[in-house]
Formats: structure tokens, sequence, C-alpha cells
């Protein structure tokens, strides 16, 4: 499989008693197929997956499979301190025919590189999907490193990653030692040093909300390879990262998603929204994003 655009990591929608809007959740999908983003992810941490129930994981990503029908992409984020619970979101991602599968380091656990390897490895083994890496430090405590790459060299489904350290000496260990794996974005200030390395993709949130934007910067620096154009749409783009790392960044992309007309309900705590002035100042980002950007040729 071939990771190539932009893949959203979709977010999950909220009734007033706290359950998850299924009916919001499929127009948010709806909105994301209609934007033409190239993929999307559920079960990722932007979808809040660890603040539900194992059932409702299973659920949201069956639902995502049907709404979706084969249009886009879906990849089933497989995060979870335990193995054996990893291996069941795997082998119920297998049974609804999702296309592939993300696969992060257990959070909490500190486990070891080879730990982190027999992690993937089982994982693997239970779905036979194709394996998109998440690499994700500042959430996991624990980061891939040498040790681990070279431990899952044979597993043959790993195609990609999504690199989210922030260590660009990360970004060029990889680009040079491990070839054979896919780069993808998953560190948004970074986008266009990854795309220079050769990556293809970008899991990218604020894609929730803003999807033409950031389908506009992949297609300026894979498509067109016209890095001056880049780096005036991430000029552009960079005061709403600068918001998005503020400290509320689910609750930053939900409201993003909200000011598009779509209902998102808040976050589950313990999270807490965003106050007035926190809104009006995205509100305010987003509108001089988008202004800027549809000028740049």
């Amino acid at each position: 499989m071939k990771f190539e655009g932009i893949y959203t990591p979709a977010v999950t929608p909220l009734s007033a008693d706290g359950s998850i809007d299924k009916a919001a959740f499929a127009d948010v999908l709806e909105y994301l197929v209609d934007s033409k983003v190239h993929g999307v992810i559920i079960g990722g941490s932007t979808g809040e997956y660890y603040a539900h129930t194992s059932q409702e994981r299973v659920e949201l990503a069956a639902q995502a499979k049907d709404v979706l029908n084969g249009r886009l992409p879906l990849i089933v984020g497989t995060g979870g301190i335990r193995t054996e619970d990893a291996v069941a979101f795997a082998q119920h991602a297998r049974d609804i025919k999702a296309d592939a599968l993300l696969v992060g380091t257990p959070p909490y656990a500190l486990p070891t590189q080879q730990e982190i390897a027999l992690h993937v490895k089982a994982v693997d083994a239970a779905a036979g999907l194709p394996i998109m890496l998440y690499n994700y430090p500042g959430r996991m405590s624990v980061s891939m490193g040498e040790a681990f790459f070279d431990a899952v060299a044979d597993v043959k489904n790993i195609v990609a990653i999504k690199e989210s350290s922030g260590d660009m000496a990360q970004l060029h260990r990889l680009a040079i030692k491990r070839p054979n794996i896919q780069l993808s974005c998953g560190w948004d200030d970074q986008a266009l040093e990854f795309f220079a390395w050769g990556a293809r993709s970008w899991v990218c949130a604020g894609s929730n909300f803003i999807p033409r934007e950031h389908v506009a910067l992949y297609e300026a620096c894979v498509i067109e390879k016209n890095f001056d154009k880049g780096r005036k749409i991430m000029a552009a783009m960079m005061p709403l990262m600068d918001f998005l790392e503020g400290g509320k960044f689910v609750q930053a992309i939900k409201y993003g998603v909200a000011l598009n007309g779509l209902n998102t309900g808040g976050v589950r705590k313990p999270l807490s929204d965003l106050d007035a002035a926190e809104k009006d100042t995205l509100k305010q980002v987003v509108a001089e994003l988008k202004a800027t950007i549809a000028q740049i040729n």
C-alpha cells in the first residue's frame, strides 16, 4: 500500500450526554470525502481513542467502513497499553476489511526496543494488514529507535511510519537508513522538511477543518515540486500550528470543525473546551490563513 496525500485522523463528535454522536460522525466523514483528502484514520489521538471504551472503538471503526464504503482508504488505530487489546483491535480491523493499521508504541508501560518490536509483530500476525507505524514519544514516553527498526526488518507489512517525534535527526535517519519505509509527516510544523526528505503523505489533524489548505501544501511540494510555493503556504499555516501547540490541541481541532457547521459536542474529560477568547483567536487565525492561501499561485 502506498500512502500518498493527506490522511485525516477524524474527530469523534459527542452528544450532549457525552455519548458518541454517530450521525454527526457520519457527517464528519462525508465532509472529508467531499473535501478530497486521501485517507481517513480512526482511533488516533485526535479521535480521542484513549477516552473511548473498547466497544466504542470497534463500533466507530465499523461505522467508518460502512460510511466510507471504499471511497477513501480506512486506517484503524490499534493503540493500547496491553498488547492483547491492540491485537483485538487489529483483528476487528481485519474483519471489517480496513485498508491498513496504525500501530504505535504502548503508552505508560515503557517497553524496551525489543518489547516494542514484539508488540508490533503480534499485531501484524493478528491481522496481516499493511502497517503504518506511529512514533510519538511525546505521548508514549518511548521512541522507536535503531534497535527497534532492526528487530522488525523482517515484517513485510510495515510499509510506512507516521513520525511524530519532532526530532529532525530522526527524520534524517529514517530517510537515509530506512528507505523501504514510507515517511509520513506526523509533526505539523515540519511538513515542508518531511516533503523535502521524500515524504509523500501527511497525517494532519488540521485537515479535519481546513483540508483544502493541507492538500494545497501537499500538492505544491509533492506533485508540483514547487517548494517556493510550498514555503508560502507553510508560512501562512504557521500561526495555526502555533495555536494548536498551545496546550488544547484536540479542543482546537474540534472547534475548527464546528466553524464549518458540523457538530462536534466538545471533548471528554479530563479535557475541557476552549474558552471564549481562545475561540475568537482561533476563528481569526483560520480566517486569515484561508484568505492568504487563496491568493497563493
